[in-house]
């Protein structure tokens, strides 16, 4: 079973997202902010994380390129959840070191075909 870390800050938004990655077959952590999210990641090592971009304490961007800076954790595929896509926001999660994007409202099928994606090029690279 793979591991999810979900840094989300809105409640609903988290509990939402994780009962449905829930029921279908992830096992999945929360954070509500940045800095819970980076800690978190580097204590449980999770398969995958999803990383939203408008966080206290530390944002998505900040949290995202300290993760890919430290060996522990920039194997860990990231993938940027936002509801402000604003132009350049994509380019600027990659260059944060995001691994994907996508935006809020979640598609969850489009979310489970990135996250799926993202694994296997994880496992591939190990």
């Amino acid at each position: 079973m793979h591991t999810i870390l979900l840094v989300e800050d809105n409640e609903m938004n988290r509990d939402m997202l994780s009962r449905r990655l829930t029921r279908n077959g992830f096992r999945v952590l929360t954070a509500e902010d940045g800095r819970l999210g980076v800690d978190m990641a580097i204590r449980e090592r999770p398969d995958l994380i999803l990383m939203d971009l408008s966080l206290p304490v530390l944002d998505g961007w900040e949290a995202t390129r300290m993760l890919k800076e430290s060996d522990d954790t920039k194997s860990i595929p990231i993938i940027v959840l936002t509801a402000h896509a604003m132009s350049g926001d994509e380019e600027q999660a990659y260059q944060a070191g995001c691994d994907d994007f996508d935006t809020k409202p979640v598609d969850l099928s489009r979310l489970l075909g990135k996250i799926q994606a993202a694994l296997e090029k994880s496992r591939q690279q190990e």
